[in-house]
């Protein structure tokens, strides 16, 4: 892979990235956003009773402009990313094509990055959780992050090397499976959730976060590995010995 491609797929994977994050932000937007203004009516509820603070951005601004842009940041972000690992990974984990390599990428992405962690730190609407602890439940949250990428990275290149051995990659997959558990039983975990606040309302929530992530990493998976094949099939075709000629 020249750099002249990378720089090609990375542009289209920030592109993906893009309309990915769109997809999401519509998501985000019209399934996520009555929840948290629920919560947030709890909260300014529970706050009134003890003098609550002024507002520093107005509610509005944080459900348009605030949402789009850091929706769409992200997006741009992790499509570059993901990008630059399917460069690496094209041909190097099975004999996958443009959009099949995509759509695993998209697909491991989803499960490592968000599901992983988000079982063991699951998102929280405005009023649950604890101020004091917030510093600490956003490190952990990343650690968990970070402990499911390398993890999933361990098991990948086990994966393969025991593939031959064992003729294929389930002893990969539990051990991936047995050090997560391992990761959820020794990282401490947060019940911050008031006895008062709405199960109901906790749970739509959580569901609309993880809509969102479902949401964009399906369609960077389909953008992205549409974009990469038209891209790199007919340099692939026109690399193939006599294929040139028989085309034309």
């Amino acid at each position: 892979m020249n750099s002249i491609s990378v720089r090609a797929l990375l542009v289209r994977g920030m592109l993906a990235g893009l309309i990915a994050g769109a997809f999401a932000l519509a998501v985000a937007y019209f399934l996520g956003e009555s929840h948290v203004d629920a919560a947030i009516a709890l909260e300014e509820a529970h706050s009134h009773d003890h003098g609550g603070g002024e507002e520093l951005v107005s509610r509005t601004m944080q459900a348009t402009g605030g949402l789009a842009t850091g929706v769409l940041v992200f997006g741009v972000a992790v499509g570059g990313i993901a990008a630059l690992v399917f460069c690496y990974a094209l041909g190097r984990i099975g004999d996958f094509g443009p959009r099949a390599t995509a759509a695993l990428i998209a697909g491991a992405a989803l499960l490592t990055v968000y599901i992983v962690p988000f079982l063991k730190y699951p998102a929280n609407p405005p009023a649950v959780g604890d101020p004091d602890t917030i510093g600490e439940r956003t490190a952990l949250f990343f650690l968990m992050v970070a402990l499911s990428v390398l993890l999933a990275v361990a098991a990948l290149i086990i994966g393969r090397r025991l593939a031959p051995r064992l003729g294929n990659g389930n002893a990969a997959v539990a051990g991936f499976v047995l050090l997560i558990g391992l990761a959820y039983a020794f990282l401490p975990s947060f019940d911050e959730v008031g006895k008062d606040f709405p199960a109901g309302l906790l749970w739509e929530f959580r569901l609309s976060t993880l809509a969102v992530q479902v949401t964009l990493w399906s369609v960077f998976g389909v953008v992205f590995g549409y974009l990469t094949e038209r891209l790199l099939t007919p340099a692939a075709l026109a690399a193939t010995p006599g294929t040139a000629s028989a085309v034309n």
